[in-house]
This record gives C-alpha cells, structure tokens and sequence, in this order.
C-alpha cells in the first residue's frame, strides 16, 4: 500500500519537499540575520570606549570576534540591528572619564553609567551628538564640573538621573526647553542657585523632581503650582519662602519631601492631595494647624511636621494611630493624642 500511495500521489511528495527546502532557507536566513545584527561603526565605537576604560574585566565579553549585540550591558534594536542602549554598574574597578567614543553610538536611546566611583572627569561635549537619547543616567560616580547646558539640545530626553556625584553651579535654564522631559534626579550633588522658573512646565504627564542634598536657595518656582508632580523631594537645600501651590486637591502627587528647608507657609487652608503615602515637612517654619482631611488619607505611610510652628489639635481618627510623638515634636503649640493633653486650650 505505502508503495503505490507514494505512486498515486508524487505531489504529495513534492509539497513536502518543498515545504523542508523553505524551512531550511528560513532558518539559515534566520541565523545570518541574526549574525548581521551588529553594525560596523556600533561595534568599532564600543571597542574604542572599551580601550579608553582599559579594558576592564567587566567588559571581558567585548571582543571583536563576537558580535556587540551579543555583548555584556549592550541591547541592540531588534528591527536595525543598531546599538540603543548602554548600560554599565556596579564596578568599583573601572577607572577614567566618560569616554568621546559613546558620541559614536548614534542610535543610542538609553545611556547608564552608575555605581562606578572611579569614574571622573566631567560630562564630555559630544555626548549632544547622541539626538535619540531619550534616559540619561550617571549616578553614583565620581563625575564632577557642571550640569552641562547641550542637554537642552537632546530633544528626546525624558529622563535625566544624574543623582550622587560631585556637580556644581546651578541648573541650566535651557532645561526648561525639553518638550518630553518628566524626570530629573539631580539629588547628593554641590549644586545651587535657584531652580530655574520654568522647570519641567512643558510636562503633560506625571513629574518626579528630586533635587536632594545640595544647596539650592530661594523661593521654589510659582509655576510648580501647575506641574503635576508625582515624587517632589526638595529636601536638605536652603529654600525659603511657600511651597503651598504643590499642594492641591486631585493632584498626582504621592511622595512629597520639603523637610530641612526654610519653607514658611500656613498649613491651615491646605488641600492634601488624596494620594499622598510620604509627607515629611519637617524643620521649616511652617505655620497653621495639621489640615483634619490628613486623617483621610487611605494609604499615608509617613507623615512628619516636626520642627516647626504649627499649633491646634493633632487630627485623630483614620490612619493617625500610625503617628507617634516623633512627627509632631517640637512645635510652637501642638496638642492632643500622641502629644500632652490640650487641656483647656483651644485654637
């Protein structure tokens, strides 16, 4: 039978020959394909920035018989085969500056260089070649000088962590300018000055700001009343004047730091955003008293206003049994549960 079905039906046999000859074609297209992933001048680029680090071990795997989308920290662009991303951490042995040689990834979308204490020198110029970049990210290096002002120019920027080094001067301005900019992370650094006015107003989305640890002063810009923040950590500067306008009923805003500041504002007439899990204001000369709407807040991890000069009733009820003595300490005339008994006060 098997002998004269394969004579009645040679077309049958001829389909599945075929079909095994497209699948061979289609695996072998398949592995040179992914052997052609890696551009030349891609790879040519991370061996040079390699050889300017002198070949750390961390780098081990970059060699030019392997193809660099292969590469250790190194993700290519599935569709072009183009290096998009670089990422290196984490190696207490890598010495030098942040090498020229990364302006020749062009197609760079995401740049991250962090934990990497010896890596110095300031933030090369022709790193505002890279026009696709869109997250920037040198932490926790020993990179110094100031925040360079070409940044303005790396239009798809929406992400700048440059959190935990050793910058100076003051934001640049231009900054401003980003269109998609929504995250800036510039905490642990010598920076000061004032914030620029019209920091991350072209934000339409949510806006994390962390400027931590550094010696920023003045007033907080008024338009930060329009910015939907999300995370806004100013704490540890030198910042005078209200910061109420972040305040604000239907806000975003989940994490709010202002503490160690010279903020002077009434707290009174605030409107707390429903979100908020983290507020800590504490060691400033804010005035009023605790809104009662606190006690509302579902999901409030932290709250701190001690060190200021708050009076009236501590709120009770909700979520406040999760608040000790600690967050209210040190106030011109707090009372009630957890503090001494208001007695015949009243405010």
């Amino acid at each position: 039978m098997a002998a004269a079905s394969s004579q009645q039906f040679p077309h049958l046999l001829l389909v599945a020959a075929l079909l095994a000859s497209c699948l061979v074609g289609a695996a072998s297209l398949s592995s040179s394909s992914m052997q052609m992933q890696c551009h030349e001048e891609d790879q040519e680029a991370l061996l040079a920035v390699n050889s300017a680090l002198g070949s750390p071990y961390h780098f081990a795997s970059w060699t030019p018989d392997t193809f660099c989308c292969d590469w250790y920290n190194v993700d290519c662009d599935n569709t072009t085969g183009r290096v998009v991303g670089l990422t290196v951490f984490g190696d207490g042995n890598l010495t030098g500056a942040i090498p020229d040689a990364i302006a020749n990834l062009t197609n760079l979308r995401t740049l991250v260089l962090r934990h990497l204490p010896g890596l110095s020198g300031i933030i090369p110029d022709l790193l505002a070649l890279l026009s696709n970049l869109s997250q920037l990210t040198i932490s926790s290096t020993g990179v110094s000088g100031p925040v360079p002002s070409f940044l303005s120019q790396l239009t798809e920027l929406t992400l700048i962590d440059l959190s935990f080094n050793f910058f100076e001067g003051s934001i640049p301005a231009s900054l401003a300018d980003l269109p998609s900019l929504s995250s800036i992370d510039l905490s642990r650094n010598r920076l000061s000055g004032p914030v620029p006015s019209l920091l991350l107003s072209k934000c339409t989305d949510q806006a994390y700001l962390r400027l931590s640890h550094n010696n920023f002063s003045g007033a907080i810009p008024a338009g930060f009343a329009a910015v939907s923040f999300a995370h806004l950590d100013l704490s540890r500067n030198a910042f005078t004047g209200d910061a109420s306008g972040v305040f604000g009923k239907g806000k975003p805003l989940q994490h709010l730091d202002l503490s160690r500041n010279g903020f002077a504002f009434s707290l009174t007439a605030v409107e707390l955003p429903e979100q908020l899990s983290y507020i800590d204001l504490s060691h400033n000369a804010i005035r009023g008293r605790i809104p009662a709407k606190v006690a509302d807040l579902a999901g409030l991890q932290l709250f701190n206003v001690s060190y200021n000069k708050m009076c009236g009733v501590v709120p009770t009820g909700g979520n406040m049994a999760k608040f000790d003595a600690y967050s209210y300490q040190h106030n011109k005339c707090l009372c009630g549960t957890p503090l001494p008994s208001c007695g015949h006060r009243f405010y």
